[in-house]
């Protein structure tokens, strides 16, 4: 009995663990434009993120949608554009 209430005192532990990313990082990027490293290496996606849910996160690039699945993200970097008073000299 002792370690059904253990198992069960951390699935509650990693529910709430998970929450603050879900609530906070990931909903101000919606509708932003981001670049999406994977773990398994390759090209960087880059596009803006249409959607997500706790598994997934949709995003809109240049050559359509791309369905990416939070456990193959490795980073998540917001691509900012010029800051306000920027001016290109040349």
């Amino acid at each position: 009995m002792e370690i059904l209430e253990a198992r069960i005192i951390m699935a509650e532990e990693v529910k709430r663990a998970g929450k603050p990313l879900i609530n906070g990082f990931i909903p101000q990027l919606k509708g932003k434009k981001v670049t999406i490293r994977l773990v398994s290496g390759g090209q960087p996606i880059t596009g803006t993120i249409e959607g997500y849910n706790p598994y997934e996160i949709l995003i809109q690039t240049a050559k359509g949608q791309v369905l990416v699945f939070k456990h193959a993200i490795a980073t998540i970097e917001p691509v900012e554009g010029p800051t306000k008073g920027f001016i290109i000299t040349e």
